[in-house]
């Protein structure tokens, strides 16, 4: 974690390097939080304690979520991305006839149906940052060129900057929704 000179670090902050708190001797009640870049950084009364500071972060992490997931792409908008993803990184040749978010995909991120040149791509993901949305829909238009994951498939999603940080990602998500959750008080 990385802090500001003067700023103490926090122990929420410390068990995930993307969050950065900073205590300011000058803000008595209120809490705040926005991203910046890559980091979340959450703003805090110097005289928090460790346990309120937790949960503030939890509950700032959680309401910057909400709000990013209301500005979630619809399904036009999604197909407008596969096509400027398609046209970016594949040279245009994949065309989806329909890209759609869908509900019912609970243990994969997305799915392509080469014969019917449709690809959906899972609720979960809705909220997510743009890089890992973008990752999931190009993987699933590169199945249109390539169906299996062989060599010649991740040859095209070598040209996306993005691929490993957004597999990362979704790795990391995946790993923290199978630990077992603490106890509200704990």
């Amino acid at each position: 974690m990385s802090a500001a000179p003067g700023n103490l670090p926090g122990m929420a902050a410390e068990l995930d390097p993307a969050v950065e708190v900073r205590r300011s001797a000058r803000r008595k009640r209120t809490v705040s939080a926005y991203r910046e870049g890559d980091r979340t950084v959450v703003l805090i009364p110097a005289r928090m304690s460790q346990a309120e500071e937790q949960r503030w972060v939890s509950r700032m992490l959680d309401k910057l979520a909400a709000q990013e997931s209301r500005k979630v792409l619809g399904d036009d908008a999604l197909a407008r991305r596969a096509a400027e993803l398609s046209a970016e990184y594949l040279g245009g040749r994949a065309r989806p006839d329909v890209v759609r978010w869908v509900t019912n995909q609970n243990s994969r991120w997305g799915s392509c149906t080469p014969s019917e040149r449709s690809i959906r791509l899972s609720h979960r993901l809705q909220g997510m940052p743009e890089y890992v949305v973008d990752y999931v829909l190009l993987h699933e238009l590169a199945h249109l060129l390539e169906a299996s994951h062989g060599p010649r498939f991740w040859a095209l999603l070598a040209a996306y900057p993005q691929t490993e940080r957004a597999r990362g990602y979704l790795e990391g998500v995946a790993a923290a929704a199978s630990l077992p959750h603490a106890r509200s008080g704990d």
